[in-house]
């Protein structure tokens, strides 16, 4: 063994896992040297989830950053020459029509991600697995790049550590658990070890189970829970005997009954002559805080592994025995059986990322084998260039707000998380039911009152709809129609649609709440905007405007979009909720590492925000302000700030639009805003729910949402929401923005689909949600650019006003003619697609807001 060392660029906790081997791969690929990696385990891990892990890897994901880290991470185990791609089945029951739509549902997502997954009958599944009773399924899914890590994730860890080591990069240091980090003006120094103490210029936590507990030495906790997972073994079972397989026959998944299985392969491979079943508990999963895990010298099994009670599964078993009647012939090897504890997310995927608290601390925690290699080709990137070529939004650490770090609430949500691991299937709306109403309105009484129909979203609640306003569908019956299949319509409120139609032909307010607002200033508070912005924001001019804007990253793609509000002293930045938190540090940092003199303050809770719009939204609006006359058109040009006084309370007005007609963002105190509310309401106006802006009005008129629409694959010329002329100033990602200017046209456009026809195979009229893939008519494959990039929906609503369904996709540049003929696929059913806008082209435009003066 190496001597200790007292330093070096960077230290991996938890290098024994999958993760943190495969990090410390990456980052030596990337050319990092003077690597020191400890696990508080042997190296490969004895005592974590991947000693334990079953090793599956299916491609199958209804997001595209899961199925690029699956298939990336399949394709670096086989390379290794570990991996046996035997294929994979998920099945339905019979009568369970639900589940066998919801594989309809993943062959479609299989088709937007580039996926060979495919739809399989009884028969082909009977022939593929014939432990199966045919009569149990009525169809399913087959996907022939699933399969096993063999002979184990743990060896292929140990073989990543030693190949580390062989090169002179990597050091290895097992039995050494991290006892403390150190920690000086906001930055990573070192870790201290009971061998000595290392410093270092970067920690990377991959303690998995333990992260948590890493996480705690600097005061930060990371929204993740180890849950136990009942894994059984039943045998002998000697039908490979001799092969030397690891595994027979392909992997099966029968997720109606939160469960899977598969053959263990020839008795004298690693676990041979057994039959794997597993499953996840749905209605009360047992979790573990990282704080109860065991001592390696104290468990009875392993810290990461529990004694298993038959009751805990006895009924699913007994479900388990009608698809696949050998588990009730074979000895149930209860020696072999146990609960091995994995890792459930408070926010539905993995945390990774730097720390929001110190500099070069960073975190991957919650990641399942399948993904592991491919996680750590994703954190080597970003510590190496900032940036990965997948949009990283959705895992990203630094979005978390702080009330999504507390223990109640990740006790809470993991909870939630856990009971649906495999079933049910979730809704691409699905709201979390826990730990609800952290942050509401000002107005959120008057909103109740009103029978809002309430969502989440960075904490806040958000009323979709209002039961009180259901009196419109009987004026706009005709053009809002019922959404017959109940996926589509689930968490959706017909009433939306009216209140959007009720607010075009008069007016309407809309709660902002959610909006996330930063205050930047001192002196170099513009100069740093205008440092990170693609748009211009110094000079005297610009005081008094709101400013739509992007930040690039360096390769010039898309990193976020808000509004930047110029005021005499301050620029106000206005953000979406979801993004808010994680621009916030991002601007923090970059101001610390440039040096500006800047102070960046969080003001989410400080200020609400209300919209008022529609052709009548002036008229109302000057029944309520001080000065009615500072509203005409000519005293209040389209994108100025301007204060006002509405029922005695100091306003921020902003003249802009994201529904297509005219009027205001209103920003105001938070205890100002019931007042204001209140005010409004007094005109007569009506209260419209957020789906209006967020979803169907935006689509209408062509608006782009940020890490949907917006995301870090594309530029912004793809995007069409470059400025006429590039700003003189310097601006990060410049050199690349200007590169793309120049080309004679991009690779790919972000364009608008309309579906020609919404009729399914039972002559029901659909309204999709969720990401669909678009297809060549032609040729039935999905769409690819020059870079490669699959062509699916970003996003997708109905528009009440065109009376259509609406889509936006990045379309390679060959497809993009308005007219083109394309078809997306929803449920595995074809439906024929025009594109009706190439770039920026509103479907919506009213007469009123041309121009727009």
């Amino acid at each position: 063994m190496s001597a200790f060392p007292d330093r070096a660029s960077v230290v991996i906790v938890g290098l024994g896992g999958i993760v943190g081997a495969s990090v410390a791969h990456h980052l030596i690929e990337r050319g990092w040297d003077n690597i020191v990696g400890i696990d508080k385990s042997g190296i490969p891990t004895d005592i974590g989830s991947t000693a334990h892990a079953s090793d599956f890897c299916y491609t199958t994901a209804h997001d595209y950053l899961t199925t690029w880290t699956t298939q990336y991470s399949i394709d670096f185990f086989e390379k290794m020459g570990h991996y046996a791609r035997i294929g994979g089945l998920e099945v339905a029951r019979t009568g369970d029509d639900a589940w066998m739509e919801e594989i309809k549902r993943k062959v479609s997502s299989g088709k937007a991600f580039g996926t060979r997954v495919h739809l399989v009958s009884p028969a082909e599944i009977k022939e593929k697995f014939p432990l199966i009773d045919e009569d149990v399924v009525q169809g399913g899914l087959f996907d022939p790049d699933a399969g096993l890590v063999v002979p184990r994730s743990q060896t292929v860890a140990g073989k990543l550590v030693d190949a580390g080591e062989k090169s002179g990069k990597l050091k290895v240091f097992a039995n050494t658990p991290a006892q403390s980090l150190v920690v000086e003006d906001g930055r990573i120094k070192g870790v201290v070890t009971h061998r000595g103490t290392i410093m270092a210029d970067h920690v990377i936590v991959c303690a998995g189970l333990w992260g948590r507990l890493i996480a705690n030495m600097v005061g930060e906790d990371l929204p993740v829970m180890p849950v136990d997972h009942p894994l059984t073994f039943f045998g002998p079972y000697n039908e490979f005997e001799g092969t030397g397989k690891e595994i027979g026959f392909p992997l099966l998944r029968d997720q109606g009954n939160s469960a899977y299985m598969r053959d263990t392969g020839d008795p004298k491979t690693t676990e041979g002559g057994q039959i794997e079943w597993g499953y996840y508990e749905t209605t009360h999963p047992r979790m573990c805080h990282p704080r109860n895990l065991q001592e390696k010298e104290e468990a009875r099994l392993s810290p990461s592994q529990r004694d298993l009670e038959m009751e805990q599964v006895i009924e699913p078993l007994e479900r388990a025995m009608e698809l696949t009647p050998i588990l009730g012939e074979l000895g149930y090897n209860e020696g072999h059986s146990f609960n091995g504890l994995l890792q459930v997310s408070a926010a539905g995927g993995p945390s990774c990322g730097e720390s929001q608290k110190v500099r070069g601390l960073w975190y991957c925690v919650a990641i399942w084998v399948k993904d592991g290699p491919g996680y750590g080709k994703l954190i080597a990137d970003w510590i190496t260039d900032g940036r990965t070529e997948i949009d990283h939004s959705s895992i990203d650490y630094a979005r978390f707000y702080p009330h999504q770090l507390t223990e109640d609430y990740i006790a809470g949500r993991c909870f939630e998380s856990a009971q649906k691991i495999y079933f049910p299937a979730i809704h691409p709306r699905e709201p979390y039911v826990n730990v609800r109403g952290v942050k509401r309105s000002p107005f959120y009484e008057r909103e109740v009152e009103l029978g809002g129909y309430f969502m989440e979203l960075g904490g806040w609640e958000r009323a979709h709809g209002y039961a009180a306003n259901e009196h419109l569908l009987e004026k706009y019956a005709d053009r809002v129609p019922v959404r017959e299949n109940e996926w589509d319509s689930r968490h959706f409120w017909r009433v939306s649609n009216a209140e959007q139609l009720e607010l075009s032909e008069n007016c309407g307010i809309i709660n902002l709440s959610h909006f996330h607002i930063t205050d930047i200033e001192g002196p170099d508070h513009v100069a740093l905007l205008e440092w990170l912005c693609a748009a211009k924001i110094g000079g005297d001019n610009m005081i008094g405007k709101g400013i739509y804007t992007h930040f690039l990253d360096d390769e010039g793609m898309v990193r976020a979009d808000f509004t930047v509000l110029r005021m005499e002293d301050r620029c106000r930045l206005i953000n979406g909720a979801d993004a808010g938190p994680r621009d916030l540090h991002y601007m923090r940092r970059v101001a610390q590492d440039k040096g500006f003199d800047v102070t960046i303050t969080d003001v989410n809770d400080k200020y609400i925000t209300i919209g008022i719009w529609g052709p009548n939204a002036r008229e109302n609006l000057q029944k309520v302000v001080e000065d009615p006359e500072a509203l005409s058109p000519e005293n209040y040009p389209f994108a100025a700030i301007r204060p006002v006084t509405i029922a005695g309370k100091s306003v921020t007005a902003f003249r802009i639009s994201y529904v297509g007609e005219q009027g205001w963002e209103l920003h105001m105190a938070y205890e100002d805003g019931l007042a204001v509310w209140d005010a409004l309401r007094s005109t007569g106006v009506i209260a419209v729910g957020v789906e209006t802006y967020a979803n169907s009005r935006r689509l209408e008129k062509s608006l782009r949402l940020q890490n949907a629409d917006l995301l870090t694959q594309y530029n912004l010329y793809e995007a069409d929401l470059a400025r006429p002329k590039v700003k003189e100033a310097d601006f990060r990602g410049k050199e690349k923005h200007l590169e793309y200017r120049a080309r004679e046209h991009q690779p790919a456009m972000l364009c608008t689909l309309v579906m020609s026809e919404n009729t399914d195979s039972k002559g029901v009229a659909r309204y999709p949600v969720g990401t669909l893939p678009v297809m060549d008519p032609e040729t039935g494959e999905t769409l690819v650019d020059e870079l490669g990039r699959l062509s699916y929906t970003t996003s997708i609503a109905y528009g009440p006003t065109i009376g259509k369904n609406i889509a936006l996709a990045y379309l390679p540049w060959d497809y993009c003619q308005v007219g083109r003929k394309l078809n997306v696929s929803y449920f595995d059913e074809i439906y024929p697609v025009e594109v009706a806008g190439v770039g920026y082209q509103p479907l919506y435009d009213p007469e009123n807001l041309k121009p727009r003066t």
